[in-house]
């Protein structure tokens, strides 16, 4: 069974309706009390695995040791023994404040080490502490820098398990600290903060923007958990990406309409177009030269997964000459196929550290409008762009004197990070929009004198 325990129990009651016993393993603390934690700070709880050895000792007899856990740090604990059967190590969860969380932690590992010098294991229990995937660059810092830090600061050594690692079982990471307990717990407090930091400017970026795109059904993308883009999205049942049994999805019980950001997939299917097939967009996306490897991945592997998790066509257009500093991609897809190739994009070059820890991911990405909407997105004097711009805070630039192409189309140029550049994209789509829509009526209606722009 797993266990779990908390200070006060009602929450894991009303989890039961609809829901598989798997999804219940895979969404630890996650209780019918969303409404009532919105207005608090989400909740982040900390992540540790255990040597499955030692996790009847954190239980104790009747639960008495967890129970108590529970009471003196005010926490909700769940100890997913269910998991990875026969695997060595089981992960726990630890929902409360980020000073329970440290606590319940150091009452943890005192067990461990009491019940190692009992059972006379001689090697040191390290400290483990699982972080999703899509926050760890931001904990490591530019060139490692952060954690240099914490390991000075609080004379620990850490490493952290490679993106190889990911399975579908952990699309986490795991945080190696070794030292004394006093100092692997220290180290916890300083990793956890970073972690902390990391995910609460997502969530801040994401309510910002979920309401700037009406167009989209935001639960369905999993942009930000781009360790599971390792993983083909057919694993999982009726085609959707995989749930990992230790799926860390830290918008639940936060805001369930962007649950599916870290990587878990919709209660429903997306349903942001009912009455016909979306259009199909093409967007040009701008990278670094030297990403270029990493979009690609191992014999393409990486680039292919993302194209069928987007449901998009993502092409790597040919360097125009040898030393040029950014290459295009061509994404082909729907708003939602966008907007997670897009987005995934993004995370990969913001975890492989192609940005530095405090810089956002900015990038350029062109789309196509008709020659005829061109004025309409520059609106009089400028107004409609310089809306935009104030909207979005992307840079919207529509170039003057362009030679429209074979479709009669030219370019906008927009720059920005992924939330302001899609909203632009949204917004300028949105246009492009309502004048074919005149023209069509236009033609259909009887002759008019035709609108100036």
């Amino acid at each position: 069974m797993d266990m779990d325990a908390a200070a006060a129990l009602p929450a894991t009651r009303n989890r039961r309706g609809g829901r598989t016993s798997r999804e219940q393993d895979s969404q630890p603390g996650t209780s019918g009390s969303s409404l009532g934690s919105r207005q608090k700070q989400p909740d982040f709880p900390l992540r540790m695995l255990v040597p499955t050895q030692f996790v009847g000792a954190i239980i104790g007899k009747e639960g008495l040791t967890i129970k108590n856990i529970t009471k003196q740090t005010q926490s909700k604990v769940d100890i997913h023994r269910k998991e990875n059967a026969g695997a060595a190590e089981k992960p726990i969860t630890i929902h409360s404040t980020p000073e329970g969380c440290s606590t319940a932690c150091h009452m943890i590992m005192d067990i461990m080490q009491k019940e190692a010098v009992d059972t006379k294991v001689t090697e040191d229990i390290p400290l483990k502490i699982l972080a999703h995937n899509s926050l760890v660059g931001r904990l490591i810092g530019k060139e490692g820098r952060n954690l240099k830090k914490i390991e000075e600061d609080t004379e620990t050594k850490i490493t952290i398990s490679s993106l190889q690692d990911l399975t579908i079982y952990n699309p986490e990471r795991t945080i190696i600290v070794k030292g004394s307990i006093e100092a692997c717990c220290r180290a916890e407090v300083e990793i956890m903060k970073k972690l902390r930091e990391a995910y609460e400017n997502d969530v801040a970026a994401i309510n910002q923007q979920s309401n700037l795109i009406p167009g989209l059904s935001l639960s369905a993308l999993g942009i930000f958990s781009t360790g599971l883009s390792v993983l083909p999205p057919a694993a999982g049942p009726r085609g959707i990406p995989p749930v990992p049994p230790t799926g860390y999805n830290p918008f639940l019980g936060h805001s369930s309409q962007l649950g599916g950001l870290y990587g878990v997939p919709p209660a429903s299917g997306i349903s942001h177009q009912h009455t016909q097939a979306p259009e199909q967009e093409v967007v040009y996306l701008f990278i670094p030269t030297q990403a270029v490897g990493a979009i690609i991945g191992k014999k393409g592997q990486h680039i292919k997964q993302l194209a069928r998790f987007a449901g998009a066509s993502i092409k790597i257009a040919p360097a125009e000459s040898p030393d040029v500093t950014q290459r295009m991609v061509i994404i082909t897809g729907p708003p939602e196929a966008q907007f997670k190739a897009q987005g995934r994009i993004f995370g990969k070059l913001k975890e492989e550290n192609f940005f530095t820890a405090k810089e956002e991911v900015k990038l350029e990405t062109h789309i196509k409008v008709p020659s005829s909407a061109a004025g309409r997105v520059i609106g009089k004097g400028g107004k409609t762009v310089n809306e935009l711009q104030n909207l979005t805070s992307a840079e919207v630039i529509v170039p003057r004197d362009q030679t429209p192409d074979e479709n009669d189309e030219v370019f906008v140029k927009i720059s920005g990070h992924f939330f302001a550049s899609q909203t632009a994209q949204r917004k300028i789509r949105e246009i492009i929009q309502q004048v074919k829509q005149q023209e069509q009526k236009h033609q259909q209606g009887a002759p008019t004198t035709p609108r100036s722009k």
